[in-house]
């Protein structure tokens, strides 16, 4: 198997009768979400995204890949929330933390517009000056402030270096099919464009060009990555809880989230999936937070964090659960040597591998940590890939919307992400928003 789920670190959390008591629930959300008659029926695009999409222009993602990879040296993604965590997740994953660093034949890739600090756009600036660049953009409007700004800084910044005709070959755009002000000045402007599905949450679209294209760059399989995403598709298809790991998962998290645990933690032992961890976080915090519900979505990197968070984690408050990504297997081997002297006392584990000495590591830790009563859910995943990741979040996205039809709210939307946009808006003084802005100035 791909992925499954151990539960054997849950045997004195969870019992049989929890299972039985919310599994009418649980059938219930299931059928909800794949009848598609649940509130937020309009973004389930994503359910059969992995058979049903767009292969024409599939095949020009994986093109204009290659144009890039030939033509710059540096790639700027600018996106904000499920604009870039989604490809930035996958690159690190397959790849590894220090992609950018390694030996190569693919362009680094950065990632900008997720934020408005002026020293992250400087030292971007600083990056590309001598090296040839491609840009590509990802805002379904074209509106939103922080990639709209960046992009504006980076367009200048190529249509200066390489003048108009040369860098509109550079500039490559994702965004809404017909309509919005990206659209417009793509059409106006001549760029390359792919398409943010109308049926996709941003938190639901790495597998749409919106993550596909920076992924493909990157030199990633991503027929590989569609078909593990497809494949956890069909083996997530049935209302049963002892067959659909996806399901069982959601089963277990709202169980422990009426037992009072209302902090979910996603670990690993590998750093590659620390954006992993940041795009699960989005997904499952702005899917499930709201109308004062919902399971807060932290993060920890192991062992890192146990020198850090460990401790809270061991003996702190018990609202909180952790789910464990365990990677099986690693394609590096790094075995540790054996020192003569033995002066830091580590002889005994001299001639092992790296990787089974940090999966033993995650055996001794769940154990202290269900000794100390936080529940341990263990997903265990083959290895690191293309195929991998597709599957991984073919099973996360699933079990967001079972859970969230759980708690009762409407996974899809995120009315409270445009209440700061509204008073940000206000208080810079953009038209329209005058009397607002009145308003807030008196609350500051």
């Amino acid at each position: 198997m791909t992925l499954k789920l151990n539960d054997k670190y849950l045997s004195k959390f969870v019992t049989q009768d929890d299972y039985n008591k919310i599994k009418p629930t649980l059938e219930s959300a299931y059928q909800t979400l794949t009848s598609r008659t649940g509130k937020g029926n309009d973004f389930l695009g994503w359910i059969d995204l992995p058979v049903n999409y767009d292969r024409e222009e599939f095949e020009r993602i994986k093109s204009a890949a290659k144009r890039i990879q030939n033509s710059c040296d540096v790639f700027i993604v600018i996106g904000i929330g499920g604009s870039y965590l989604g490809a930035r997740a996958a690159i690190e994953f397959c790849k590894g933390q220090k992609y950018n660093a390694l030996k190569k034949s693919t362009p680094d890739i950065y990632f900008s517009g997720n934020d408005i600090s002026a020293s992250n756009i400087s030292e971007l600036l600083e990056i590309c000056e001598g090296r040839d660049v491609c840009v590509n953009v990802i805002s379904k409007s074209g509106t939103t402030t922080e990639p709209a700004i960046a992009f504006r800084i980076f367009r200048d910044m190529l249509y200066k270096k390489y003048g108009k005709e040369e860098a509109v070959k550079r500039i490559f755009v994702t965004t809404d099919r017909c309509r919005g002000k990206l659209k417009e000045l793509s059409d106006a402007e001549g760029y390359e464009t792919f398409v943010v599905p109308d049926d996709v949450g941003g938190r639901f679209s790495v597998l749409t060009p919106v993550g596909l294209l920076p992924i493909a760059v990157a030199g990633i399989d991503i027929s590989d990555m569609m078909k593990g995403a497809a494949d956890a598709r069909e083996n997530y298809s049935l209302c049963d809880i002892e067959k659909n790991d996806s399901l069982k998962y959601a089963a277990i998290r709202n169980i422990l989230h009426a037992k009072g645990k209302s902090v979910e933690i996603l670990a690993s032992y590998e750093s590659a999936l620390a954006m992993t961890a940041e795009w699960w976080k989005q997904l499952y915090g702005e899917s499930e937070g709201k109308e004062n519900k919902g399971i807060f979505p932290a993060s920890v990197s192991f062992t890192t964090d146990l020198h850090s968070m460990g401790q809270f984690i061991q003996q702190g408050s018990r609202i909180m659960f952790e789910t464990v990504i365990d990677v099986q297997n690693s394609d590096s081997k790094v075995l540790i040597p054996y020192d003569e002297s033995n002066s830091d006392g580590l002889n005994f584990i001299a001639g092992k591998d790296m990787h089974y000495v940090s999966r033993t590591a995650f055996k001794g830790t769940a154990i202290a940590h269900t000794d100390g009563n936080t529940p341990n859910i263990v997903l265990e995943l083959e290895k690191r890939g293309a195929y991998e990741f597709g599957y991984l979040v073919y099973f996360f996205e699933l079990a967001c919307g079972i859970s969230g039809y759980i708690l009762g709210v409407n996974p899809f939307d995120q009315p409270g992400v445009e209440e700061y946009k509204k008073n940000m808006f206000a208080l810079l003084g953009k038209p329209g928003y005058e009397e607002l802005g009145k308003q807030l100035l008196d609350k500051i």
